[in-house]
């Protein structure tokens, strides 16, 4: 290698060129540019250009004389300064995801809408930033706005256009959602055979309460207004439809308007309706008792009739699937008997409907109560050793200081000075009285395993839900007009629509928090003129990824030209 000094008119530039053979015939290959005379006396502090550009030279030489790779030093220079403001970090995760965005034809679902619409804006553009976005790096929409120039293709939006969007995406929910199922048949196996349906709520960071953000009861019990969403989910555990209702509203309303919507707009009629026991009240019980729908829902022991309640828990009559036996559960074996699921079932006609109610007993189930009681008398009894009164509210059905109990008089009856705090031993006793056992029920008149086995598979629309409150930061909410609220629902809908289905195509072996971490940290540096180096690690997830995908990021670097192809394949041209 050797130093080149080109002259021209207004400046003098030092290249490093090298002799090489091509195709039999000797030529020049330049190897790097240094820069001009001039940028380089200012980035040397006083050192002559040329010769700095021979001493930089002699040692690229004698790295390649020692058989050293010379790549680095060719390339980079401690003495040159980064590009100001030039980005050379990019996330790629998001070509995985654009691959079923463009497989659920989404991009043409943005131009049917664009058709019926006037606005000037790439609405594909934007609703794909903003579904990648979701996944990615969950914010604010001006911090998805500005986080989206991280992706290697950069948007082509403006941030008001976003706002505008949003408008356009709420008028449109209907259509979107009917025309994502009808497109997501060729994309993924749906299982509409059975629906599950919940349904939960999201808070704001505001007080004041108007159109959809009310007050009502929260789950993660904040003082703020809500918004209700309802979901049906398949039975294959991906998305299906959704909508928005007030704050304020029954949720157990929320099912039948959403489930008419499915039947009027999704050609789909024939299914098994699961919901868990607050959604399941009588009115949707019947709804779902005509034609051909059916229900399962999951039934308070505590809360059936006393004669119904004395029968479930009886412990004689109960049967085994496969046996003809009948079995006392007190009489079971703690070892050889705690794989197995005992039942007993029997029909009730009340309030106009027939259904089957279907108890279930486990030894299993009854250790996981106990375990789960256990814990929280423990954190009881920690609180009651500090100061119980600062802390102690009032307390749910689930929460642990149900467990305290506060009197005002001694053992012996004598008023008290101070409030005594104690643990309530006759609330332990009647919660042990259900540890075990499982209600559901059914209009159906399936086997036993049947029934519990499609109604244990609700936890995966709870696992939903708990996916875009954390993963996806779905909440606290930022917007305030009811339609921009309704498409950040869209969005968030969206996006767990294609990851559940990323999640299939990975044969689900890989955890929510491994998904979407990998792709968070699938980084590239881009080496200009010559393309992306990945600096992410290569794992097990990756590998899956690429094979499934059919193209590779993870080669030391990828081209502009191999990474052009990428660009097409995920966008299925």
């Amino acid at each position: 290698m050797r130093l080149s000094i080109s002259k021209s008119k207004n400046a003098t530039s030092l290249y490093v060129k090298k002799d090489v053979v091509v195709n039999g015939k000797r030529t020049t290959k330049i190897v790097e540019k240094l820069g001009t005379v001039a940028e380089l006396e200012k980035k040397l502090g006083g050192e002559d250009p040329v010769e700095w550009a021979k001493k930089y030279i002699a040692q690229m030489n004698l790295l390649e004389k020692e058989g050293k790779e010379t790549d680095v030093i060719a390339k980079y220079s401690p003495s040159r300064l980064l590009k100001k403001d030039v980005q050379f970090s990019f996330n790629g995760g998001y070509l995985f995801l654009q691959k079923i965005y463009h497989d659920l034809g989404i991009h043409n679902i943005c131009s049917e809408i664009k058709k019926k619409h006037k606005f000037n804006f790439n609405l594909d553009s934007i609703l794909s930033r903003l579904i990648y976005g979701r996944i990615l790096f969950p914010g604010s929409k001006l911090s998805t706005y500005e986080l989206s120039s991280e992706l290697i293709e950069p948007p082509d939006f403006q941030l008001q256009h976003i706002y505008r969007a949003l408008e356009i995406i709420s008028k449109e929910s209907d259509f979107i959602q009917s025309s994502l199922y009808q497109n997501s048949l060729k994309v993924s196996k749906r299982n509409t055979g059975i629906l599950y349906y919940d349904c939960t709520n999201y808070f704001f960071e505001i007080e004041q309460s108007e159109g959809l953000k009310q007050y009502g009861f929260g789950k993660d019990h904040k003082p703020n207004p809500i918004v209700q969403m309802g979901m049906f989910m398949d039975g294959n555990g991906i998305p299906l439809a959704f909508s928005i209702s007030k704050g304020n509203t029954n949720e157990q309303l929320t099912l039948k308007p959403l489930e008419k919507k499915i039947l009027s707009d999704f050609n789909v009629s024939r299914f098994v309706v699961c919901t868990d026991a607050g959604l399941a009240s009588n009115a949707n019980r019947k709804f779902n008792d005509k034609n051909d729908r059916a229900f399962i829902t999951t039934q308070s022991i505590k809360k059936l009739k006393n004669y119904l309640k004395d029968w479930a828990l009886d412990p004689k009559g109960w049967h085994l699937s496969g046996d003809d036996g009948v079995y006392d559960i007190m009489e079971l074996d703690e070892k050889n008997d705690i794989e197995k699921i005992f039942y007993k079932e029997r029909w009730i006609k009340e309030d106009g409907l027939e259904q089957r109610l279907v108890v279930t007993y486990s030894i299993k189930y009854r250790n996981y109560h106990r375990k789960i009681r256990s814990s929280q008398i423990e954190r009881a009894m920690k609180l009651i050793n500090t100061n119980p009164k600062a802390k102690l509210k009032k307390a749910n059905q689930n929460d642990y200081k149900r467990f305290i109990e506060k009197k005002h008089y001694t053992s012996d009856g004598k008023q008290a000075k101070k409030e005594i705090y104690s643990i309530d031993t006759d609330l332990i006793s009647k919660e042990e009285t259900y540890d075990g056992f499982y209600g559901v029920c059914t209009n159906l008149e399936d086997d036993v395993d049947i029934i519990v086995k499609v109604n244990r598979k609700r936890w995966e629309i709870e696992e939903s839900f708990r996916i875009m409150k954390s993963e996806f930061k779905a909440r606290p909410v930022h917007l305030s007009r009811d339609d921009r609220i309704e498409a950040h629902f869209m969005t968030c809908f969206m996006a767990l629509l294609i990851y559940r289905i990323l999640e299939k195509k990975l044969e689900e072996k890989f955890t929510c928090s491994t998904i979407i971490n990998s792709l968070r940290k699938m980084n590239f540096k881009l080496e200009e003129g010559e393309g992306y180096i990945p600096i992410y690690t290569r794992t097990d997830f990756t590998d899956a990824l690429h094979e499934v995908f059919g193209f590779r990021t993870d080669y030391e670097i990828v081209t502009l030209k191999q990474m052009k192809k990428i660009f097409k394949l995920t966008k299925n041209r």
